[in-house]
């Protein structure tokens, strides 16, 4: 552990921890969409927007704090890119959601709920592991379930692609259904990142 003699701004981690709990509200959102009646899509919609929106003011928070730190508790730039992927993750299911709505799909395929599983897992996950890097303890398994969380969205994606150009659907609900797939996709490529800038933060504190 590096000695350090100056104290450090210790906020990082509440707001690091207060990003990471609104991503479990956000996937949870996600399943609520899945059972939802087309008609409740929109109020559905405008709750994921008042989470993305609480999102991006812990994130500027971070930021604003970042800036005005002489001191931070691990590198500057790791609290950036990890302010900035957990942002990230939020803006992609905030994504998913509005563009359900707006593309007024009567229903979603059955593996969409695959993925949306995986991502409330990871966000569960990323929650518990946020108030851990006050210590770097404990940390390992998290990024390592992460991994195969990932690994374990990857194949869910290939599979629903692969039902998409099935024949069951026509073009235009395709393309509609494969921009939602996708995002989803991205969430869960976006809790990889977070993790993995877990575990440089780690390795470079140890």
């Amino acid at each position: 552990m590096r000695l350090r003699l100056t104290p450090r701004e210790t906020s990082f981690y509440d707001m690091f921890a207060a990003a990471a709990s609104n991503l479990v509200t956000a996937s949870k959102l996600l399943t609520e969409l899945l059972g939802a009646e087309v008609s409740a899509r929109p109020e559905i919609a405008e709750r994921m927007r008042a989470a993305e929106h609480a999102g991006d003011d812990t994130t500027h928070a971070i930021m604003r704090q970042l800036n005005a730190s002489f001191i931070t508790p691990f590198d500057r730039e790791d609290i950036y890119a990890l302010a900035s992927q957990l942002d990230d993750v939020m803006d992609y299911m905030e994504e998913a959601v509005d563009l359900v709505v707006l593309y007024q799909l009567d229903e979603l395929p059955p593996q969409v709920a695959d993925q949306i599983e995986v991502l409330v897992r990871a966000s569960e996950l990323t929650a518990e592991a946020m108030p851990r890097l006050r210590t770097m303890k404990d940390l390992t398994e998290y990024w390592i379930e992460i991994n195969r969380l990932e690994n374990q969205a990857d194949q869910i994606h290939r599979k629903l692609l692969a039902h998409l150009f099935s024949g069951a659907y026509d073009a235009l609900t395709v393309l509609k259904l494969k921009g939602i797939v996708d995002v989803l996709e991205e969430a869960a490529d976006g809790f990889e990142h977070v993790a993995n800038t877990v575990e440089t933060i780690a390795v470079k504190e140890s």
